[in-house]
Order: structure tokens, then C-alpha cells, then sequence
């Protein structure tokens, strides 16, 4: 196929093993010379002292301003300050150090300081349900947590039971008496940020040698059921991984560099934002961080200006909305414009002219207000966590003027395994070729119907590399589930394509009978009705002792607010989702992509 090379042959239940052409000689590895996550930053601060690296927003009298910015020396400066502080509380290399809060310099700066210490970092967020803050700090016995200003409270309540292991708390940034006196009660010492920096005054101490093999963060990820998992990823994993977007970059002549700048603003307690940073740190480029409400996300991106914007599908599908929404309440020859000029680029696109040759006349009369909005500067977008609908993924190719690309991973396969290649317009819908890091395989899936070597192979992704994980913490037996042979079974569903691209069709678990017999996917489900821009989430429930599934159904507040005034329905969104109108009104949306869709309704 194109964009692969064989390397190993079919079996009788999995299809060949491949890898990306450009890496035919050989998987890419390590950049040379570094061997641990804090040389990436160590080596970018001696190169780029000067460069900013980390900026926020001021907010006065409710008011943001301009990005202020803190260069790489700056930053390390306070790192250093910081790991002398942890190193003066007793922290040894190899224990675990949380991080509690949303994305802020103060997180990067307090990763860092673990990554010169060899200290584990382990990030902790509740959106895993409750009690997950509790079980990760006693899971991995984190002693020292740097915890969001406004997460101590919630932080405070789990130290019923995690008191036993956690003793030192340090606030992003103040502390209040309140807090201190309930700390107190459990043994913990509790700082302010600038408290802390102090602490560590004229503590002398030496950084210890790091191994490539060294365990440099675990995160915790939620199974299908029971406890989370703690997926152990390496210095090695996330020095070969930063390796990923150069690649797929430079095959279309395209490099990142010092002037790229990033928005910050996906949890980076999650491997997809973690590695993007990671990179954008080896390249001595800017970061800059949200405000942390999504309403004023696109306000954050066009006073941030990005050249690289990483998002969920969700993210993107607001982006797509809100643009639809701006161009259908233009006056008509605003829309006729838009949809000549887009129909015109699409007809191009398609025929295989690259999305800046595409349009150029209608690019700067057209799509370059659409390219204002989100900054201006906008050159890339990176959609992975999940499959990016087909509309939305050809919609902005078109009119963002940016290379629009869809990537698939794991936590246990370090972030981006698969990547689609910018400006190849078959791939639109697919994930693209592997990276050229990792060999990947499908495997039968027979009782759900899948084949690996079948005319259209298809069967369960299965992933090697270096870049994979180095276990799941204390549990060495869920480890064995998965990893078999060398290969990481990821648990989705995959299809080759006759160029090479994967496109992910399913998930492995997440089928089971209903009551009369028939299977059903779930996921595959949430995903049809998903796209849906009246709804901003659905979950799809079943059990085997009943004949049909329920679903429980996010909507969309600007979307049903809109339909409620075109029909002269009034109350505040609380009220409209009660409104017996309202929920006929998005039953027959979901009725109507069911029937498009043809899942039988």
C-alpha cells in the first residue's frame, strides 16, 4: 500500500505488520544527546535563553489584555528555585510529586522541577468521578502536590484517607487561613507559591543522572471498568514521540521552529496536550495559556495568534458551529459569496490541488476573515482523542486556510501513533499512515465480523514500538491483557485504506447483546448522533437484560436558544431543557441523522 512498507508477514488471525515508507531503513529514535525530559528543556533554555516561553493573559476589572510573557531563562531560574524546594522537603528521585489544577505556567514550572529531580509527575483531575483524586494519591503514594488555588478545598476533603502518603501541599498560588487550619488538622503543611520558592533559599543540592528508562510520569486513564489504570510512560517514550510532528511536518516541506507559538488550553494532565508542549519546548517556541472558560476560547486564540492549534472534535465542532452560524445570519449575497467560493476551493481540493493553490483569489476574499478570527496566523490544526466527522474535518480544510490533521493514539502508545499527512485529501476521514516510530497490525476480530485478511482488512489496531508504555502501575496482570507478544492491543477497530491511512470504524469492548439477541456498539452510536450541533454530548446506555438503549443527551445552549426564539418559546436554559417542545424538538433531530445514517430506526 502506499505509504507503507511491509516488515513482517500475515498470520493466520493478523494481517502484515507495516510501517511508514520513510522509515523502511528503521524506526526514527531519540533525538541524539538527550536521555530524559528535563534535557529537553535544559538544552532549549542554553538555545533559546532569551526566547519567550510561557505567557498569560492579565485580566483587570474583568478585562483581558495582551499576552504577558516569562523567557526560558526565567522559567528556569524559578524551576531551579522550586526543585531546591522540593529537594529540601525530602522528595527523592523516583517518588511521586500530583499536579492538581487547570493548565498555567505554574503546572509546566512544577513539571519541570520534577523532570530536573527525577521525581515522578502524576496529574490528578477529577473528571475520572469522584474519588479518583483520592485513589491516585493513595494508588501512588504522591507525598508533595502542587495543587489550582481553587482546587485545595476540594484536594482537602480527600485527606481522610490520604494523609497517610501526602504531606506537603504547595498552592498555584495563595493559601487562606481557612485552608491552613484544616491542613493542620492532618499533619499537612500547606504553602503559597511564593512561600514555597523560599523555602528552598540557599539549599544546596545536586540534580541526579537520569536513564532514558526512568519512569518520568504515570497517568492515571479510566478502564471500561473499575479503578483507573496508571499508564507508566518513559523519558524514552516521550523523547521519541517529540520526534512524530517534525516528521509528518517535513515530509511537505513544512518545520516547526522558534517562532511557532501554542495554545494551552487542553488538559495537560492528558498525554495528547503533555507530548504537543514537550515538542513545543525541544523547539524554543511560545506558549500561551487560556483563560479556562470555553465562551472565550476563540477570543483567547485571536489574541494569542497560534501557528499550531491541537483540539478534541468537540473543540472543533463549537469552531464549526459558530462559523456556520456567522456565515448563515450574513445577508444573502454574503452566503452566496461564501458558498461559490467554498464550492470552487472543495472542487480543487478534491482533484488534488493543495488547499493554499486551491483558492488563492477567494483565500483572500472570502476564507481570510474566517483566518482573522482565529489569529490570522493559524497554520496547522491537530484533531485527535477521537474521530473528527467527515463535514466538519472537510469543512475547515477549506476554509481555514491551515493544514487540518487528524491523528490517532493512546495514553499507553504516548500520544500520536498515527497520523494523517497534510494537504492529501483522500485522508479526509481517516487517521493517516503510521508515524514513523512504530509498526502496526490488525487482528481478526471474528465474532464481530471482522477479518484482518480480508479483500478490506479490518480488525483490532495492534501497535510496537519504543515509544509504548512501561506497564500499568502495580498491575502487572491487566498489563498482560494487552500487551501480547510485543504488541499493544489498543481495543479499536481499524480499516486499511488502498493508500496506506487507517480509518478507525469501531471499538472492540464496547459491543453486547440486547435482550432479543441483537449486538450493538455503543460508541459507534455516540459517535453518529455526536455530530449533531444541537447536542454538545450523548451517552448511549444498554444491558443484555433489555430489549432497547437509553441516552442522556447534553444540549447545546446557544443552539436551543436559538430554537427557542425562532419559536416563540421563552425561559432560561434549565427551563428549556424541561420544555416538553424542546425535547421533541431534539428527539427528532437525533430521529432524522438516524435515518440518514440508516441505523434502523
Amino acid at each position: 500500500m502506499k505509504h507503507l512498507v511491509e516488515v513482517e508477514p500475515a498470520t493466520a488471525t493478523t494481517g502484515p505488520a507495516y510501517r511508514n515508507a520513510r522509515a523502511k531503513d528503521g524506526l526514527l529514535q531519540a533525538p541524539p544527546g538527550l536521555h530524559s525530559c528535563w534535557d529537553i528543556f535544559r538544552t532549549s533554555v542554553e538555545k533559546y535563553p532569551n526566547n519567550q516561553m510561557l505567557g498569560r493573559r492579565r485580566v483587570v476589572d474583568g478585562k483581558a489584555g495582551e499576552y504577558t510573557w516569562v523567557t526560558y531563562k526565567e522559567v528556569y531560574d524559578v524551576v531551579m528555585k522550586l526543585a531546591a524546594s522540593i529537594d529540601k522537603s525530602g522528595i527523592k528521585q523516583g517518588e511521586s510529586c500530583g499536579i492538581y489544577g487547570a493548565n498555567c505556567p505554574e503546572w509546566i514550572i512544577s513539571m519541570e522541577a520534577c523532570n530536573a529531580l527525577g521525581v515522578c509527575c502524576v496529574p490528578l483531575y477529577d473528571s475520572l468521578g469522584a474519588g479518583a483524586v483520592e485513589f491516585i494519591i493513595c494508588h501512588a503514594e504522591i507525598q508533595i502536590a502542587f495543587v489550582e488555588e481553587k482546587k485545595i478545598t476540594e484536594l482537602l476533603k480527600t485527606c481522610h484517607a490520604t494523609s497517610k502518603y501526602l504531606k506537603t501541599v504547595i498552592s498555584f498560588g495563595g493559601v487562606t487561613n481557612d485552608h491552613k487550619d484544616e491542613a493542620k488538622n492532618y499533619g499537612l503543611s500547606i504553602f503559597s507559591w511564593e512561600e514555597f520558592l523560599i523555602m528552598g533559599g540557599s539549599h544546596n543540592f545536586d540534580l541526579p543522572e537520569k536513564k532514558i528508562s526512568d519512569i518520568c510520569t504515570i497517568m492515571y486513564t479510566s478502564g471500561t471498568t473499575g479503578d483507573p489504570k496508571g499508564v507508566m510512560i518513559s523519558n524514552e517514550s516521550l523523547l521519541v514521540n517529540i520526534t512524530g510532528p517534525d516528521s509528518v511536518l517535513q515530509y511537505i516541506g513544512e518545520v516547526l521552529d522558534q517562532d511557532d507559538v501554542y495554545l494551552s488550553y487542553l488538559p495537560l494532565a492528558h498525554i495528547f496536550d503533555r507530548m504537543f508542549e514537550e515538542v513545543f519546548i525541544y523547539h524554543g517556541s511560545k506558549i500561551g495559556f487560556w483563560r479556562g472558560d470555553v465562551k472565550l476560547l476563540v477570543d483567547d486564540i485571536a489574541a494569542l495568534k497560534p501557528t499550531i492549534f491541537c483540539a478534541v472534535p468537540r473543540v472543533l465542532d463549537r469552531i464549526y458551529s459558530g462559523l456556520t452560524a456567522r456565515i448563515s445570519s450574513g445577508g444573502i449575497l454574503k452566503k452566496t459569496l461564501f458558498n461559490i467560493a467554498y464550492k470552487m476551493k472543495l472542487d480543487s481540493m478534491r482533484k488534488g490541488i493543495k488547499h493554499e493553490k486551491a483558492a488563492p483569489f477567494f483565500d483572500k476574499l472570502v476564507f481570510s476573515k474566517v483566518k482573522e478570527r482565529l489569529g490570522g496566523k493559524l497554520r496547522v490544526i491537530v484533531s485527535g482523542g477521537a474521530p473528527l466527522s467527515v463535514p466538519v474535518e472537510e469543512f475547515l480544510r477549506v476554509v481555514t486556510c491551515a493544514y487540518v490533521i487528524q491523528g490517532y493514539g493512546l495514553t499507553e502508545t504516548c500520544a500520536g501513533s498515527i497520523v494523517s499527512i497534510p494537504n492529501q485529501y483522500s485522508m479526509l476521514g481517516t487517521v493517516g499512515p503510521p508515524v514513523p516510530h512504530i509498526d502496526v497490525r490488525l487482528e481478526s476480530v471474528p465474532e464481530m465480523g471482522y477479518h484482518a485478511l480480508s479483500s478490506v482488512p479490518r480488525g483490532e489496531i495492534c501497535i510496537r514500538g519504543s515509544v509504548l508504555f512501561s506497564g500499568y502501575y502495580k498491575r502487572e496482570d491487566l498489563v498482560q491483557e494487552v500487551m501480547i507478544d510485543g504488541w499493544f492491543h489498543t481495543g479499536d477497530i481499524g480499516e486499511w485504506q488502498p493508500d496506506g491511512s487507517l480509518k478507525v470504524i469501531d471499538r472492540k469492548k464496547n459491543i453486547f447483546k440486547l435482550s432479543q439477541g441483537e449486538y450493538v456498539a455503543v460508541e459507534n452510536l455516540e459517535n453518529v448522533y455526536g455530530v449533531l450541533q444541537d447536542i454538545d454530548s450523548i451517552w448511549v446506555y444498554g444491558n443484555s437484560f433489555e430489549s432497547s438503549l437509553v441516552a442522556v443527551v447534553n444540549p447545546n445552549q446557544q443552539s436551543l436558544e436559538r430554537w427557542a426564539e425562532q419559536n416563540g418559546t421563552a425561559g432560561s436554559f434549565a427551563e428549556l431543557c424541561e420544555h416538553s417542545r424542546a425535547k421533541e424538538h431534539i428527539l427528532a433531530e437525533l430521529t432524522k441523522i438516524a435515518k440518514e445514517k440508516k441505523l434502523g430506526l
